[in-house]
């Protein structure tokens, strides 16, 4: 459903996490001239994305002390996700209330068979009716592009990477010499690889996060025929959570990905570290939407 070049972008992403991946393993193989690390690495690789993607709606609920609620408390939440799931011919997902002023949204779960939407209290009050239907058209989007699972591999294989890159370098701190003596690889690669490897996962999972805004973006404003809604509803969300920013704990900072605007302080985070676009480059392309002007 979203824009073509977004899908290529996500793909050759992926591409470069799991060479990041594979290339760490193959410098460690090569330092400590044992080739199962390439193997051992890539099924650590899909264990930790399953574990993470399986468990994705519990450990975002939890970091924001989400609540479930019944149509009786939220009634508007639930004729508006009503409304676009069965336009989407989509099941009803869970509807959760986050007691916190900071106005924000995300949806989470593995599958639309089990997925939940999220809304702060902020965001509810913050709002207005054809804004909210915008914001949940975006999140429910997420869900059927599968971008869950999309984060979860990422977050996963860019964990996996760092936790390899901290062993590999206590490993030539207290054992370096040993190996190159043997006849082991370079260390200089090997430091190199893992000082700089971490750091490049990083930035590819930000950049895959970014990308599956866009496409979040772009397909809810055609979920609910509505992009000027979701771009009046970005505005106010850039200046709400500005006035009322979340601190950036270790649990929240695991769950920001999943949200539709970045809920930190800007000077918490430099736009290369950030896992949302710029607003301002997200309202520019739904204005373009409406207009039939694409402004990318």
């Amino acid at each position: 459903m979203h824009n073509h070049r977004n899908g290529l972008k996500t793909a050759a992403l992926f591409g470069l996490i799991w060479a990041v991946l594979l290339g760490m393993g193959a410098i460690v193989a090569s330092y400590t001239r044992n080739s199962t690390f390439i193997v051992v690495f890539a099924l650590f690789g899909v264990a930790t994305t399953f574990w993470s993607y399986w468990n994705s709606d519990k450990i975002a609920i939890r970091a924001m002390h989400a609540q479930p609620v019944t149509e009786a408390q939220a009634p508007a939440m639930y004729r508006i996700v009503r409304e676009l799931s069965e336009r989407a011919g989509q099941p009803m997902p869970r509807l959760y209330i986050s007691p916190t002023e900071a106005p924000n949204a995300f949806a989470t779960g593995r599958n639309p068979q089990n997925a939940a939407v999220c809304c702060t209290e902020g965001i509810l009050r913050l709002l207005d009716e054809r804004e909210l239907r915008g914001v949940l058209g975006h999140e429910l989007m997420h869900v059927y592009n599968r971008d869950i699972l999309t984060g979860s591999i990422a977050a996963a294989v860019a964990g996996v990477i760092s936790t390899v890159g901290q062993m590999l370098s206590f490993g030539m701190m207290f054992g370096g010499g040993n190996n190159r003596e043997n006849g082991g690889g370079n260390p200089l690669a090997a430091l190199a690889m893992a000082i700089l490897a971490p750091f490049a996962a990083m930035v590819i999972q930000l950049a895959i996060s970014r990308t599956r805004e866009y496409d979040a973006d772009e397909d809810g404003a055609k979920l609910t025929g509505d992009p000027l809604a979701l771009a009046s509803a970005l505005r106010k969300l850039e200046l709400g959570t500005a006035r009322a920013p979340l601190p950036p704990t270790k649990d929240l900072v695991n769950a920001s990905h999943m949200m539709i605007a970045n809920p930190f302080r800007a000077q918490d985070i430099s736009r290369l570290m950030s896992t949302h676009p710029p607003m301002a480059e997200r309202i520019a392309r739904l204005e373009g939407m409406a207009t039939g002007y694409r402004p990318y």
